[in-house]
């Protein structure tokens, strides 16, 4: 690694390093959420929460905005929001002389970091409003598009699906979430500290550590930079045509329970994130384990169980456990 690589290298741990300090001041008990989102913001992805209501999911995202000083919003997604309010409209302005002409009224969703709290108690046509958000960074309203600011990312939070008044995400969208993490509750431990932050007179302040988007590019090009070896990006071709039931090289989790794998941007966000992961461990290259540990939140939300695999109550994580287990 040369002089220039390993400055890149420390450049990046030192910032990925100070951020997640800062978010950790408001954050108690939850660091691998805190790296998981991290990481998915760093290598320019959207991000699904999953996990009951009062566990510091809005909170998490407001802090990261404030760390790296973005524009942040946050949208309720409830049973009667509209696309329109989410994505923006075209409203009828009235002149001096009377003349009458259409302006675009953005919506919630031009901003940098955008929380779309409880996504799935919309319903499916307002998720959907998000699609071309999420893939373009670009909305189109009235025929005209309409381009989103840079950086653009989606950190969506949704209950478990078993709660009340709540409809599934479709297939697609759910694709387009680079990581899906699970939120679990806080220990006793964790609790306490919580409580001893939240009760007492004085607030834990998060400081900025980037100061603009242009450094968050900057340090997105850095993960982009990082070389993989074919061999390794193989890894995770493996990884990834192992969850499909019916490529030869299934695990035989995922030839009896499993109706569809996971699709190419699966491999993608296993890539981006083992990129990212390398470089905290200092390294300017990605290992095979760098694959495995990014495996479960990139894969998880991306395969779908068949119906022999709900009624067992088979879950995609069991899946991707024995898939890495058998390609390590």
């Amino acid at each position: 690694m040369n002089d220039s690589a390993a400055s890149q290298v420390e450049r990046f741990r030192n910032v990925f390093a100070r951020v997640r300090d800062e978010m950790g001041r408001m954050m108690v008990g939850q660091r691998d959420i805190v790296e998981g989102v991290l990481v998915a913001f760093f290598a320019g992805g959207h991000v699904l929460l999953e996990g009951v209501p009062g566990l510091g999911k809005t909170m998490l995202v407001r802090t990261l905005g404030e760390a790296v000083n973005l524009k942040f919003a946050r949208i309720q997604f409830t049973p009667d929001l509209m696309p329109s309010d989410i994505v923006g409209t075209n409203i009828i302005v009235e002149d001096e002389r009377g003349n009458k002409t259409f302006r675009f009224e953005p919506g919630a969703v031009f901003s940098n970091l955008v929380l779309a709290d409880e996504i799935n108690r919309a319903t499916p046509k307002t998720q959907s409003a998000l699609l071309e958000a999420m893939q373009e960074h670009q909305v189109t309203v009235g025929g005209a598009q309409h381009q989103l600011a840079e950086p653009f990312l989606v950190l969506a939070t949704q209950n478990p699906l078993e709660m009340e008044g709540t409809y599934p995400l479709p297939e697609a969208q759910l694709d387009r979430f680079f990581f899906k993490l699970k939120v679990l509750y806080p220990s006793a431990d964790d609790l306490h500290t919580i409580l001893d932050r939240t009760t007492a007179a004085e607030k834990p302040v998060v400081e900025k550590v980037l100061n603009d988007a242009f450094e968050v590019m900057a340090m997105r090009e850095i993960v982009r930079q990082v070389p993989i070896a074919r061999e390794v990006q193989d890894h995770a071709v493996q990884l990834t045509l192992a969850t499909h039931p019916e490529q030869p090289g299934a695990s035989p989790l995922a030839r009896k329970y499993v109706r569809y794998g996971a699709s190419p941007r699966g491999a993608q966000a296993m890539i981006l994130a083992a990129k990212i992961y390398a470089l905290l461990e200092q390294r300017y290259h990605v290992a095979k384990v760098d694959i495995d540990r990014a495996a479960t939140a990139a894969l998880r939300h991306r395969i779908i169980m068949n119906f022999e695999g709900e009624a067992e109550g088979k879950t995609s994580d069991e899946i991707i456990t024995e898939i890495v287990a058998l390609r390590s």
